[in-house]
């Protein structure tokens, strides 16, 4: 494993890499940095705020959604555990991709359950759980719809405007079939991920129901827990904040405020807060409430409510209201004895707009943790990178920067001119001072002259580039095949490719590798072989 600094991969938002890089100007917005050793004050304050009796319904929604789970042994320890007050818990949250989607979603998970190791050896009189907080509220259907190989795309299609947890799954059969037609029968691990997706998704009538039993297949053997939390003994506990919510705008205001101060460090805030946090859920449907005049309507329905009536129907029903991306890490931070949220660079972004919302709130604010970001590499093509005299950092660079900054590397004589374009500016600079001294009116002719010669030796130098781009052909398309195998769509690899792709090749050892690589703690931008 390598390491490359992240202040140069162009991976994260800037608010996020100024919180990895303790940038004095942003600490304001976050509670502790990411160190294994703030864990300690951030546990005694999480135990000072945090509501003991919500342990209760917490463990009795989680021991609910296991019933139907086998080998569900370490499971029912940690939910145990979890009704103690010495128990904790680092969550991180995701979608319910089709196939887990793209590889970060791994990295989160791993970096999660890695950090409760870690914290468990530092703390041993405690206990530390790792949470996966399934997004099944959520209704962005186009968003998890797919996965993809280097090869293929395998898409669900069909249409849907409710919550997709309770998306019915018998809709896939198509999407199995290519599944099997793509991976074939040819050895165990392609038998494994044919088998992984029937179980969860042949097996199980709703999309949440499948990706809780995908998942737990894939971790619950490292003691991960599942939390779905659409359920109304855990919305219970928000009634009145959800109330807040729609009657007083407290989430609004806190973050349009905190917003304000990041627009003033130059940087764009990644989420605009709404007055009304919140969708209405129900029957097939979520979708927005707005306020207008003294009516609550619920967008592209004829649903409405009075404020009593929507009062009532919070207090009656909390389950059909669903929190928003600036809502959710409220209920989540509420409802669990939880110390860190693992989370990718623009997650964490709009997690820093919350601090004020939570101190409002009496709530105790967690420890972000910047997920792992990888590259993982074949030794097929680390041997290629070797052989063409390249650094897989230097693959970052987009194409055109790659094959220019690769010709130059490997041309027989210097192609590039920065030494003569530095030493005509040195010139240059004793003409002004010569023209000062004797006729200021050179200077204009002085500038173009300049500026004529720079450009002429930028000329001659993209035609000396371009001359040697073609009579090294064959080893910059070799060098593109590389660049496009490990980024791409010119992306992240980890934002495009599936875990079935590396699986069939390396079977459970490649979570092996993962586990032993991704370290929590560490900023770095990871590049793994395998």
């Amino acid at each position: 494993m390598k390491e490359i600094d992240s202040n140069i991969t162009g991976h994260l938002p800037k608010i996020t890499l100024d919180y990895i890089n303790n940038v004095s100007s942003v600490s304001e917005f976050y509670n502790r940095e990411n160190k294994l050793e703030n864990y300690y004050d951030q546990l005694i304050e999480k135990r000072k705020n945090y509501n003991n009796n919500f342990r209760r319904p917490l463990c009795e929604v989680l021991k609910s959604n296991y019933e139907k789970i086998s080998q569900n042994s370490l499971q029912i320890t940690a939910i145990n555990n979890l009704a103690k007050d010495n128990t904790f818990t680092v969550t991180t949250g995701h979608q319910l991709n089709l196939f887990t989607g793209p590889l970060y979603f791994f990295y989160k998970i791993i970096d999660a359950i890695n950090s409760c190791n870690e914290l468990k050896n530092k703390y041993p009189e405690n206990n530390f759980v790792p949470i996966y907080w399934m997004a099944s509220e959520d209704h962005d259907f186009k968003e998890i719809s797919f996965f993809k190989t280097n090869d293929n795309l395998f898409k669900w299609d069909i249409s849907t405007n409710g919550a997709v947890g309770d998306l019915e799954t018998n809709s896939l059969n198509k999407t199995y079939k290519e599944v099997i037609e793509f991976f074939g029968m040819h050895n165990t691990n392609s038998k494994k991920i044919i088998e992984l997706f029937k179980n969860s998704y042949l097996n199980n009538n709703k999309l949440s129901d499948a990706t809780f039993r995908l998942v737990h297949s894939l971790f619950g053997k490292h003691g991960l827990l599942i939390l779905n939390p659409d359920d109304v003994k855990l919305k219970k506990i928000i009634c009145e904040d959800i109330i807040n919510d729609v009657i007083k705008n407290e989430c609004y205001k806190c973050v349009t405020e905190s917003n304000k101060k990041i627009k003033k460090l130059n940087i764009n805030s990644q989420v605009n807060p709404r007055l009304i946090n919140l969708f209405y859920l129900n029957n097939n449907l979520r979708s927005r409430i707005e306020k207008e005049n003294s009516i609550y309507k619920v967008l592209n329905t004829n649903i409405s409510f009075s404020e009593a009536q929507i009062k009532k129907e919070i207090n009656n029903y909390p389950e059909r209201f669903s929190p928003n991306v600036l809502l959710r890490p409220f209920f989540q931070e509420k409802i669990l004895p939880n110390l860190a949220y693992v989370g990718g660079g623009s997650e964490i972004a709009y997690w820093l707009q919350l601090k004020d919302f939570f101190i409002k709130k009496g709530l105790t604010f967690p420890i972000l943790a910047v997920r792992n970001s990888a590259l993982l590499v074949s030794k097929k093509n680390l041997k290629k990178c070797k052989k063409l005299d390249i650094k897989i950092s230097d693959l970052l660079k987009s194409k055109n920067l790659l094959n220019s900054f690769y010709v130059k590397k490997i041309s027989e004589f210097n192609i590039d001119l920065t030494e003569i374009k530095q030493t005509i500016n040195d010139n240059f600079i004793k003409l002004y001072e010569l023209s000062h001294k004797t006729n200021k009116s050179f200077i204009g002719a002085l500038k173009a002259q300049e500026t004529k010669q720079i450009n002429g030796l930028k000329n001659l130098e993209k035609k000396l580039i371009k001359a040697q781009k073609i009579q090294n052909k064959d080893q910059l398309d070799r060098l593109n095949i590389i660049k496009e195998e490990l980024f791409p769509n010119k992306s992240f690899q980890e934002r495009e490719i599936n875990f079935s792709e590396f699986y069939r090749n390396h079977g459970d050892k490649f979570l092996n590798i993962l586990f032993d690589n991704l370290k929590p703690f560490s900023s770095k931008f990871l590049i793994i072989s395998l």
